[in-house]
């Protein structure tokens, strides 16, 4: 069961809203070996598993009305599990439990409120929870679910468009003008990865751009992709469109053949690992009644693997106040006095804010710091506390 210390919640109240995986349907008739991951998971297969000393918490949601009504698939989540727990066990440090899949509700909204209901108690008693969507617009459920604890958070989206187009009936196209502007909101900072320049209309970047949100063409983040390291790291939520995928990479991916390779997408996934701050990661758009050969299914298992590869390494982080585990440069640029500090374990590094604050950066904000030039990165962040 879940911890004593969780705030009013049951088992009951959570297991309302899931459920049960069926292991038989996901693993075959001779199951898992003892090598394979799906044999080191607590699965709600016949009984509601205890995720007291879990890591990460997998939950399905295959709600799709939000993309049209031409998509109808509600077992895409049970598909990629098939594909992820057949993966080879490598990280003995990182225990994941799976609660199954959110229940359909009458509508849309029902499954949000309960997508919301199970999240929301889940980040409370500490898990990190990875969500098996489902349309983009499951990314609402995902914020509610954290905006729910009165706390500003830090979001990433990692989309090939951005779903700003109120022209658009469909709430996967359009859902991130609610989430952005709505009140109460909690929404401390925006970052969008791997925007395709045809594919938005420019005035939309504009708009983004005098909120003080930050952009990242894909062209851009390809040419030095350790740059989202730190974008990830300072991030409390994460949401990914398969469509940020190149289509040779997720053939169910039918919006844009450019976009990340399988492996970059790997690489970023490993960054959401080593981030101390992700409290939810989201991986949406697929529908397996796209997926050739299941090749998009297996792209997302191995996204899935290097999440937790990443965990694995963050666990091998030391903290601040241990100050002997880092090198400590003490810098003056453009009249600003500041320290950097590199973690000896993970090689990672940090810049002090006026606020005495420090936030992940890049070994590039170092370099041009010493340059005595001001970081972007630097720059925006003293921005946004201001």
């Amino acid at each position: 069961m879940f911890a004593a210390n969780s705030k009013n919640m049951s088992l009951q109240t959570v297991s309302d809203f899931l459920d049960p995986v069926s292991l038989s349907a996901i693993s075959g008739d001779e199951g898992f070996k003892h090598t394979q991951l799906g044999r080191h998971v607590a699965i709600y297969d016949e009984s509601f598993p205890d995720v007291t000393e879990a890591d990460v918490v997998l939950i399905g949601c295959g709600e799709m009305r939000g993309a049209g009504p031409d998509y109808r698939d509600w077992d895409s989540a049970d598909s990629i599990r098939r594909e992820f727990y057949a993966l080879y066990h490598w990280h003995e440090s990182v225990r994941l439990a799976d609660l199954g899949n959110i229940r359909r509700g009458a509508s849309l909204q029902d499954t949000y409120a309960a997508l919301k209901t199970v999240v929301t108690e889940l980040v409370a008693i500490g898990k990190k929870v990875v969500i098996l969507g489902g349309s983009h617009d499951i990314t609402l459920a995902q914020y509610q679910a954290q905006a729910g604890l009165q706390k500003l958070i830090e979001v990433t989206c990692i989309d090939a468009g951005i779903d700003l187009d109120m022209s658009s009936p469909l709430p996967s196209e359009n859902f991130l003008m609610e989430m952005l502007t709505g009140e109460p909101n909690y929404i401390r900072h925006y970052n969008h990865i791997g925007f395709q320049s045809y594919l938005v209309h420019p005035q939309m970047l504009q708009t983004i751009d005098k909120l003080h949100f930050d952009c990242y063409r894909v062209g851009r983040v390809k040419e030095n992709l350790e740059e989202m390291e730190p974008v990830i790291r300072n991030s409390n939520l994460l949401s990914v469109d398969i469509s940020a995928i190149q289509h040779a990479h997720a053939p169910a991916n039918k919006l844009t053949p450019n976009g990340f390779t399988g492996e970059e997408m790997c690489t970023l996934m490993q960054y959401a690992g080593l981030s101390p701050s992700l409290n939810t990661l989201g991986i949406y758009g697929y529908y397996s009644a796209n997926d050739e050969h299941s090749l998009t299914a297996k792209q997302i298992s191995h996204m899935l693997w290097y999440f937790m590869d990443g965990l694995h390494k963050g666990k091998e982080e030391a903290s601040f106040e241990d100050r002997n585990s880092f090198h400590e440069f003490h810098l003056a640029f453009a009249e600003v006095e500041t320290i950097f500090l590199q973690s000896k374990r993970t090689g990672r590094w940090w810049m002090q804010l006026p606020s005495g604050q420090f936030t992940g950066c890049s070994k590039n904000d170092y370099i041009i710091a010493s340059s005595n030039d001001i970081p972007e990165r630097w720059l925006r962040a003293v921005e946004r506390d201001s």
